[in-house]
């Protein structure tokens, strides 16, 4: 049986050889790579897990002989380098904490990285928790970024020549050849245009009504401003094939608002500055695999116990590649919702839902805390609300910040408090406070809950 379907076939580094073709060193390993993912992807979690402690053994070992606050740290666990960790020893590994890293600096920098592992590269995380943080990384680690993101694309089976469109912050306003070097290094890819996030939503439009994209990357509270501007308007994207969403969290809102306004599916990552891509979405469901090749993630619940599917629990990582600054047990102040095993047949784990930071939890004047939920479906009908932020002042005293086309009247404004009390499981004191615009925090995220109770 024949296929007419056309082959992905690698960039080649001769001129003269297109096919079969000869990709340079970093294009092979890179292959290579993808060549070991795609096996690795099918693995049981238990075949997984065996595989994920081998190289957490020479992770551990490296930071024992290397750095002297993990040495600390390793011998309350009785670590040997010469005796392999057993799951229940890692286990009872105390966390590691955003403010230790904050403490202790540099000096969890490794005094021998191996040279094999090219530059030590650093990393600087936004503060959006609030407590900005130094990373560093290697090559390497920067590498297996590069991968992940193409493995990304292959899952999601993007055609690597159409144009991608960028709207994010640090990039300059332009277009150029190549979506960027995860992919370059191994395939011809099309034009990447790139605009800064800081233009506004109508300068924003009509720069995407005039690139005409394929595909469209952007922060998600950005593509839904951008969707509903185009439902509103009418203005279609003609040649849109997907969105792609970073940096923030992805709602069943998001997905309805870009079904409706361009007839396109979300697809999302789950990252973070100073360990990479934590998740990716799967090509086949709206859930996402962890990247278990990469980084060891658990879920653990108040009691320290990794969560059951359903449950909603802290997110813990371990780094298996970064022998510059390993981060091992670390508590990244993000929240998630543990999944049953994936339909689809990976054995990857699965988040079933990014919840966001801790500073966006609700805290109830008894001091317990839940995630607040409030889908705009609740709200949208009252009156013509554009955009909702709470932010929680008090323990008994919550802000509306609303973007309107008008102010409310007195009626619309009681039945928006008794909806938001009662979404919030609390009658709250609900201020509203009428906005022009909600600004995003420097780093262009937003939260649509900010808590300002200190943890």
């Amino acid at each position: 049986m024949t296929s007419n379907a056309s082959p992905l076939i690698p960039a080649s580094s001769f001129r003269s050889v297109a096919w079969p073709s000869m990709p340079d060193p970093v294009g092979t390993a890179m292959l290579a790579l993808q060549y070991q993912l795609n096996q690795t992807q099918w693995l049981s979690p238990e075949a997984l897990q065996e595989q994920q402690f081998s190289q957490l053994q020479s992770v551990l070992t490296h930071a024992y002989k290397t750095i002297q606050f993990y040495r600390v740290r390793l011998d309350t666990i009785g670590f040997k380098p010469h005796q392999p960790i057993t799951p229940e020893q890692f286990l009872s590994l105390a966390l590691l904490r955003r403010s230790e890293i904050q403490s202790a600096g540099e000096s969890l920098l490794s005094q021998h990285p191996p040279k094999d592992h090219g530059r030590i590269l650093t990393y600087q995380t936004s503060g959006s928790t609030g407590r900005p943080i130094k990373a560093f990384g290697t090559d390497i680690t920067h590498f297996f970024w590069n991968a992940l993101t193409l493995r990304d694309h292959l899952w999601h089976k993007r055609n690597f020549s159409g144009k991608l469109a960028s709207i994010r912050t640090t990039v300059q306003d332009g277009v150029s050849q190549g979506w960027g070097p995860a992919t370059d290094v191994a395939f011809k890819t099309g034009q990447i245009a790139m605009l800064n996030i800081r233009a506004d939503i109508n300068s924003q439009l009509q720069w995407l009504q005039a690139q005409n994209p394929d595909y469209l990357l952007s922060h998600p509270s950005n593509i839904l401003a951008l969707a509903h501007r185009c439902i509103q308007k009418r203005i279609p994207l003609t040649k849109l094939r997907e969105v792609r969403a970073f940096g923030e969290t992805v709602t069943p809102e998001l997905r309805a608002a870009c079904s409706e306004a361009w007839d396109v599916s979300v697809k999302a990552v789950y990252s973070a500055e100073e360990v990479g891509y934590i998740a990716l979405q799967c090509p086949e469901y709206e859930h996402y695999h962890i990247q278990s090749e990469n980084l060891l993630v658990e879920i653990l619940n108040d009691e320290n116990q990794a969560c059951e599917p359903g449950e909603i629990g802290r997110v813990v990582i371990t780094t298996l590649h970064n022998f510059a600054m390993p981060l091992i047990r670390y508590e990244i102040l993000d929240y998630a919702e543990a999944g049953e095993p994936c339909p689809c047949g990976r054995g990857l784990p699965v988040i079933k839902r990014v919840m966001g930071r801790q500073r966006n939890l609700v805290t109830l004047p008894n001091g317990k805390q839940h995630w607040p939920s409030f889908p705009a479906e609740s709200w949208a009908f009252i009156a013509p609300i554009r955009q909702i932020q709470l932010v929680q002042r008090e323990l008994d005293i919550i802000e509306a910040r609303l973007v309107t086309d008008r102010p409310l009247n007195a009626e619309e404004a009681r039945e928006l408090v008794a909806v938001l009390q009662e979404h919030l499981g609390y009658p709250f004191q609900i201020t509203l406070q009428y906005m022009q615009q909600i600004e995003h925090k420097a780093n262009f995220k937003y939260e649509d809950f900010i808590s300002e109770i200190p943890a």
